[in-house]
């Protein structure tokens, strides 16, 4: 009953021609390894040695393949067992449910999961695309070797002990569930967030629950970068997605040297991406390779300050699953190595006013790139990924405070870089600095306005009944001539 209702689902609109980032190859080769016959830039939707499948066809092979697979139950069971068994070092969470009610399970991959703490944090999102499963099972497979290998191996103890890791092995449980790239509503989850070139989903209860969900995400976490993980191609594939006029050309984004920099820390771990004849050095920028339009992945940067990639990981959308444990092992330092890169690049620091040491919400800047980061509420930290080898001036600004800069040489290796700032005064910013003071905590504050707002009632008060008092003797004399006359 359930295949005959997942059939009438998949026919009951048109079949999605085009795939974001990727689409099926004619290879018959294991998942992810390329080779003359199958880095063409042509794609075949259904293909396998070139002959076409039909659409019933490949709904037969996906049950088929998809057996071996793990369920969107085994999925949850699978989250929840790591969490039990690494509770130390673990959390689950969920950030909101799919169209038919699945809960967005995130584990969190941290030695002090769920505090907040001065460190970057990065996610990793798998399955945006229904009919695109490897994602999913390599990031359970990532979660349980950190699990495993926490305090054993140099790379996961640096991860877990200075990274707070979220990974969301599937966005669209649903999609997976029926077979198909969009998610329940058939809508293509990689088309839903607002864009910046053009006015599409920029109505916000438009969206569907799982972009809402995202999105709501970002606005309560603060995340340094992420990556979600797509099949159908095997490239590293950064911002920006489209263009101005919907041509397909070469367009960067102000951070464009650091995209460049985190895509090729990806393709050069990785077992042989950085080996494609179709993409050189195995990255390539978005709308150079074909323009999209209401992406995740510029979203991201636009509106969150968070540096995202796509990554294409298998050449196949849906291979084998015996082949996942080598699709693992392909992907496995890639995937270590990005997250690793948020604290052995970039510059780190946190900024903090000068007369009081508080920590300040502030703006960092690099002079020449016309892109800004904030330092966390809480804690003021920030986190600014660059490219190394480069001659930067670091630049902090928030209102009230005069803005503080500094030149650097960042090399191969992180630099911290901390500011303290100094408040504007003027006679007026002295009081209020003095009156939001540490001496003045929480409910002493509250009561100090409220003495203040008293006092001046009571004074105005004063000068309305000094000045009925002074008027009223000559309004009787006035009063005494009128009648005199």
């Amino acid at each position: 009953m359930m295949n005959l209702f997942v059939f009438s689902l998949l026919f009951s609109s048109p079949f999605h021609l085009t795939f974001a980032s990727g689409g099926f190859r004619s290879s018959t080769n294991l998942s992810g390894i390329v080779n003359s016959s199958s880095a063409a830039s042509a794609r075949h939707l259904f293909a396998d040695n070139n002959v076409p499948f039909t659409e019933e066809q490949h709904l037969k092979r996906l049950e088929e393949l998809a057996k071996d697979y793990m369920s969107n139950s085994d999925l949850e069971n699978a989250i929840m067992s790591l969490n039990r068994r690494c509770s130390k070092i673990s959390r689950v969470y969920s950030i909101g449910k799919s169209v038919l009610g699945v809960p967005l399970w995130v584990m969190e991959i941290s030695d002090k999961p769920g505090k907040e703490e001065a460190e970057p944090a990065f996610k990793y999102i798998g399955n945006v695309h229904g009919d695109e499963p490897v994602g999913r099972e390599l990031l359970i497979l990532l979660a349980n070797w950190l699990c495993d290998n926490y305090m054993k191996d140099p790379l996961a103890t640096l991860i877990v002990d200075n990274v707070h890791l979220h990974i969301l092995p599937s966005m669209n449980p649903d999609g997976f569930s029926l077979r198909r790239r969009g998610n329940a509503n058939n809508i293509d989850l990689n088309r839903d967030f607002p864009d910046q070139f053009f006015p599409i989903n920029d109505d916000p209860g438009a969206h569907q629950p799982e972009t809402k969900a995202i999105m709501h995400w970002l606005e309560e976490m603060h995340f340094t970068a992420s990556a979600s993980l797509h099949g159908g191609a095997l490239v590293a594939n950064y911002p920006w997605d489209g263009t101005e006029n919907k041509r397909k050309y070469y367009y960067g984004s102000p951070d464009d040297e650091t995209f460049r920099h985190m895509a090729s820390i990806y393709s050069h771990s990785h077992h042989n991406m950085s080996l494609s004849e179709e993409f050189p050095g195995g990255i390539t920028n978005g709308a150079y390779w074909y323009p999209i339009y209401g992406g995740m992945q510029d979203w991201n940067y636009l509106h969150a300050g968070c540096f995202e990639l796509t990554l294409e990981i298998s050449d196949d959308k849906w291979p084998n699953a015996r082949e996942l444990p080598t699709l693992f092992e392909y992907n496995k330092m890639s995937m270590l190595n990005l997250v690793a890169s948020l604290v052995k690049t970039g510059i780190h620091g946190r900024i903090f006013s000068s007369d009081e040491g508080r920590p300040l919400p502030a703006l960092i800047a690099i002079k020449g790139i016309n892109s800004t980061i904030h330092a966390r509420e809480a804690l003021a930290d920030y986190h600014r990924l660059l490219a190394p080898g480069g001659d930067y001036e670091v630049v902090a600004t928030m209102p009230g405070y005069k803005s503080r800069s500094t030149r650097i040489m960042l090399g191969e290796e992180a630099m911290t870089v901390d500011f303290v700032m100094d408040p504007v005064i003027t006679p007026i910013n002295s009081f209020l600095q003095r009156g939001w003071s540490c001496s003045l905590p929480g409910p002493h504050l509250e009561v100090f306005f409220i003495l203040v707002l008293v006092l001046v009632s009571v004074f105005l008060c004063f000068l309305l009944k000094r000045r009925v008092v002074l008027n009223y003797p000559k309004q009787r004399q006035t009063k005494r001539s009128v009648l005199g006359v």
